[in-house]
């Protein structure tokens, strides 16, 4: 298993991705709402419109996306250990009936899978919620829409 700080690195270079992708969406959408076809034919054509509600979206994205990265770059890692609650940056491993997941606390980039599968949970998830200062050994209740989900925290990291 890599170590955090590789684990970070590799969540970076995601968002960095994802923020690029982001900003070509933006531009695209941008041109396409000043692009000649956009200007309205008659009082009733809203393509121009349209076209400027999307590129004002793509716009909230990339500052969305910009904010993601500063808060991933600016984590501080730290060593945490079998003593230790789960903080942002731990790498904890929990276990549900037999299946162990481990998984990345980080303030931002949420869903992500990074090398060897581990999970980036972020403290606004009710993953990240409910582990947010569990010891290990604790046992996590989560329920979902119709079902209730437990596992237990096998390591901290």
């Amino acid at each position: 298993m890599k170590d955090k700080q590789a684990l970070k690195i590799e969540l970076i270079k995601q968002l960095e991705a994802a923020l690029a992708t982001a900003r070509a969406a933006h531009a695209a959408a941008i041109e396409g709402s000043t692009h000649e076809e956009a200007k309205p034919e008659n009082d009733k054509d809203t393509r121009g419109l349209e076209q400027s509600y999307l590129a004002r979206g793509q716009a909230q994205r990339v500052a969305e996306n910009e904010a993601a990265l500063g808060d991933v770059t600016a984590l501080v890692l730290r060593e945490l250990g079998p003593t230790s609650t789960v903080a942002m940056s731990a790498l904890v491993t929990i276990d549900e009936d037999g299946t162990e997941l481990v998984l990345f606390i980080s303030p931002s980039g949420g869903g992500n899978v990074l090398a060897d599968g581990v999970q980036v949970v972020t403290p606004n998830s009710p993953l990240g919620r409910a582990l947010l200062g569990k010891k290990l050994g604790d046992d996590v209740e989560l329920q979902l829409p119709g079902k209730l989900r437990s596992f237990v925290v096998v390591q901290i990291r």
